[in-house]
C-alpha cells in the first residue's frame, strides 16, 4: 500500500454548523495520524483564518486560498498569487460598479471600504470581524484571493470582463475571485505531485461550490450530507451531515480507520 492522504475541506466539513469541530471528528483525525496517513486542510479561507484549527487538529499540511497556497509539513511547496496588473483592474472595475472588495495575503486581509453590510454578513459567518480599510494593500504584498461583494446576478459582470480570473460564490453575498486555473484540485495536484503519491492513494471531503473540482480530481471523493446538489453528484458517495458525524463515518467506511 502507498502512502495515503486525506484533504479535508474546513466550513461544513471540519466544522459544523455552528463553528465547532465535532469531537468524533478530533478523534477520527488524530487515528489517520496515529497510522501514518497525511491529513491536510483543504480550503477556501486565508492561512490566518484557521491556525486554530491546524493547532487543534495538530496539522502541519495544508491547501488554502482555493488551490493558490500549498504547505506541506510547514514548508511553503506551491503558491499561485493573483497579478497585480489583474488587481489593478478589478479594483477599477469595482469602483466602478460599486462592489467592495477584501484583498487576502497569507497574514491578513484589507477591504476597499468600512463598515459594509455585506462584508460584515459575509465575514460574519466565519465569525470573522470586518477587516480594516487599506485601497493600496494589494500593491505591497503578493494577493492570492479576493473577496468581491455583491449578489449573484452581479457576479456575471465580472465574470464577462475577467476571463483570466475565476468567480466561484462562496456565500448569497460574496464570491471568491483567483486566477483561472485557481481551484483546490490545482493545489491538491502540486501537492500529490511533490509528494509523489499515487492518486489512487487520495481522499476528499467536502461539502460547497469550491470544493467541486478537489471531490472530482482526487481518487475518492465524498460529500457531506448537507453539501450543495453539485457536490453530492460529483462525489464517490455521500456521508451524513457534519452535525451527524459524517466526516468520521465516511472514514470508518473507507476503512481508513476503525
Amino acid at each position: 500500500m502507498g502512502q495515503k492522504v486525506v484533504f479535508l475541506d474546513i466550513d461544513g466539513t471540519i466544522l459544523d454548523h455552528d463553528k465547532q469541530i465535532p469531537a468524533a471528528t478530533k478523534a477520527a483525525v488524530k487515528q489517520l495520524q496515529d497510522s501514518g496517513v497525511i491529513v491536510s486542510i483543504a480550503t477556501g479561507r486565508a492561512p490566518f483564518m484557521f491556525q486554530d484549527i491546524l493547532e487543534e487538529l495538530s496539522i502541519k499540511s495544508y491547501i488554502s486560498f482555493n488551490g493558490q497556497y500549498a504547505v506541506y509539513n510547514g514548508e511553503v511547496i506551491y503558491q499561485n498569487p493573483i497579478g497585480t496588473d489583474q488587481l489593478e483592474k478589478l479594483t477599477a472595475f469595482s469602483v466602478d460598479h460599486n462592489h467592495p472588495l477584501v484583498y487576502q495575503g497569507v497574514d491578513d486581509m484589507k477591504s476597499t471600504v468600512t463598515n459594509h453590510p455585506q462584508i460584515e454578513e459575509g465575514m460574519g459567518s466565519l465569525k470573522r470581524n470586518h477587516p480594516l480599510m487599506d485601497t493600496e494593500y494589494y500593491k505591497n504584498q503578493p494577493i492570492f484571493q479576493v473577496l468581491l461583494f455583491g449578489e449573484p446576478k452581479e457576479q456575471q459582470l465580472y465574470q464577462e470582463a475577467f476571463q483570466q480570473l475565476r468567480f466561484v460564490r462562496w456565500h448569497p453575498v460574496s464570491c471568491d475571485v483567483m486566477p483561472q486555473n485557481g481551484s483546490k484540485a490545482n493545489g491538491i495536484e502540486k501537492f500529490i505531485e511533490a509528494l509523489h503519491i499515487n492518486w489512487e492513494d487520495t481522499y476528499a471531503f467536502g461539502d460547497g461550490l469550491n470544493d467541486l473540482e478537489m471531490i472530482s480530481k482526487v481518487h475518492t471523493g465524498v460529500a457531506m450530507g448537507n453539501s450543495v446538489e453539485e457536490v453530492k453528484e460529483a462525489a464517490t458517495f455521500v456521508t451524513d451531515g457534519v452535525d451527524q458525524n459524517g466526516l468520521s463515518n465516511a472514514m470508518r467506511k473507507l476503512s481508513l480507520i476503525q
